[in-house]
């Protein structure tokens, strides 16, 4: 197997094009998807969306971004490219973003590894004779390789491979960088739609914050210090940060994993790219680019269906783990 170098479109030159290009840009697969809800056992639900495939067939999960879904250009392109090879497809909404809001108090969070560890069993358990491959992306990625960390040789020997495209090892960082120049702009859009869904939830919980201190809630620190932090059992956002990424993990991972991250990405900073974690454990393989902002990644003369680089790398990846 050998992956390809990334070459950026010309008519998406710079990270924020790349950026809003990865949303606006690309070609929105079409696929027969099914969508299920998945009933947990606090009482919450999953939904899931499922491109089915015969029973001994690989399956691919995957794990959308922060404020995404299952429905995202991205999400619908891996899944599009597990259909291609014959694989089947599980791609999971966290609790709250499928577009009706979750049951309990808690919603989800980059560092929450549990229900990616139930739904797991659960595809187990309906496809006892598939092999399995992962993939996160943005947060989605970064919950992913936690996971994988945590539970190092101790994972289900099903899992054959993982990739993980724009993941925010260091939440902190992720963070810090979005409250900087353009970055702002992106960070205006995620807070106010996590700030709409919190004082949606407030009609149920009426006591999950105070409504005044939601209401002036400018940035992601902020809404992690006030809600997602406290909602979730830890002090502090910064607490929540430490607790949360995925960086410390990464040298525990036993299993093939491709890390997909360009430099100039502005959810997170070239600088802080783990490049030592990749040189010292030969399970991780980097695909560190120059170029391709933040789930962006677009190649090809014109927009279209080669404009999938990162997904379509990821696929490849995992196919040689998959048979």
């Amino acid at each position: 197997m050998r992956l390809s170098a990334f070459q950026p479109a010309w008519w998406g030159r710079g990270p924020h094009a790349q950026t809003i290009g990865g949303v606006f840009l690309r070609p929105l697969p079409r696929l027969p998807l099914a969508r299920q809800r998945w009933e947990l056992p606090d009482g919450d639900f999953l939904d899931i969306d499922e491109l089915a495939a015969p029973s001994p067939a690989p399956r691919l999960i995957i794990l959308h971004g922060l404020e995404s879904s299952s429905r995202a250009t991205a999400v619908l392109s891996l899944l599009r490219e597990a259909g291609l090879r014959g694989w089947g497809g599980v791609a999971v909404n966290f609790r709250g973003c499928s577009g009706e809001p979750n049951r309990l108090r808690q919603s989800y969070h980059g560092g929450q590894t549990e229900d990616l560890a139930w739904v797991l069993a659960q595809v187990q358990q309906r496809y006892p004779s598939s092999p399995l491959a992962c993939a996160g992306i943005s947060l989605g990625g970064n919950v992913l390789l936690k996971y994988l960390g945590e539970q190092g040789q101790a994972l289900s020997s099903s899992i054959r491979a993982a990739a993980a495209i724009s993941a925010p090892f260091d939440l902190a960082a992720s963070v810090q960088a979005l409250e900087q120049g353009f970055g702002r702009v992106y960070q205006r859009r995620l807070v106010a739609q996590l700030k709409r869904k919190a004082f949606a939830k407030l009609a149920r919980y009426p006591d999950l914050v105070d409504r005044s201190a939601l209401q002036a809630v400018r940035t992601l620190a902020e809404f992690d210090n006030l809600v997602t932090a406290p909602v979730h059992g830890f002090k502090d956002a910064a607490t929540y940060w430490a607790a949360s990424s995925s960086a410390p993990f990464l040298r525990r991972i036993r299993r093939p994993t491709l890390l997909i991250n360009a430099e100039d990405d502005p959810f997170f900073p070239g600088e802080a790219l783990p490049r030592q974690a990749v040189a010292d454990n030969p399970h991780l393989t980097a695909l560190f680019t120059e170029a391709g902002g933040h789930i962006g990644f677009l190649a090809g003369f014109w927009p279209g269906r080669k404009t999938t680089w990162a997904e379509g790398q990821a696929a490849s990846f995992l196919a040689k783990f998959l048979g």
